[in-house]
């Protein structure tokens, strides 16, 4: 499976900080590493509609599918 991660794009967009938006979010520094890194097997809708609201963006610009 190529699903990539873009949080680093959108977070610098918004000049923001992970540990800022792990905050916001309230998940550990660790876990948004994980999840930020593309290690992640899955994401709860929850933490998703936080990242969304939190950086003003839509679920397909945190992710992006690369056909192998």
């Amino acid at each position: 499976m190529s699903i990539v991660t873009r949080i680093d794009v959108l977070l610098a967009r918004k000049k923001m900080r992970s540990k800022e938006l792990a905050e916001i979010i309230g998940i550990s520094e660790q876990n948004f590493s994980v999840l930020k890194t593309g290690k992640i097997k899955g994401i709860r809708f929850e933490t998703l509609d936080k990242i969304c609201r939190a950086l003003d963006c839509q679920p397909g610009d945190l992710f992006e599918f690369i056909a192998d």
